[in-house]
């Protein structure tokens, strides 16, 4: 393993910045937790738990993802085709970053924790 970087404040903003745009997309963190834990589903099975999502969407944020090095997609020579999906190593090695920051939204003052962990926010989203 290399020896990490040394960062100032702006070259960590940019290293942020690009890391959060991997996350950008209304259904990427969904799609994310519904595969963490080593999960593989079909391209059926995350439609059907993620109610709202059209097709199109769900394969365009999947798209992404896959070329982002955080989804892979695994096709098998079948007819009809068969496709799964599961999170590379490194996507499922978000999982803990994204669990402290749920940790860090729920030790919010009060008044900020409830806008933050509001269900109503995420659904207008």
């Amino acid at each position: 393993m290399s020896e990490r970087p040394t960062y100032d404040a702006f070259s960590a903003t940019a290293g942020i910045q690009h890391t959060l745009r991997i996350l950008e997309g209304r259904w990427k963190l969904v799609i994310l937790f519904h595969l963490f834990g080593g999960k593989v589903l079909r391209f059926s099975e995350l439609e059907r738990a993620i109610p709202g999502i059209s097709q199109k969407m769900l394969s365009q944020q999947l798209r992404q993802l896959e070329r982002d090095g955080v989804v892979a997609r695994t096709v098998y020579p079948e007819v009809p085709p068969r496709v799964e999906y599961r999170l590379t190593d490194w996507g499922q090695a978000l999982c803990p970053a994204l669990d402290a920051l749920l940790l860090w939204a729920e030790a919010a003052p009060p008044d900020i924790r409830a806008t933050l962990l509001s269900e109503e926010v995420s659904a207008a989203d």
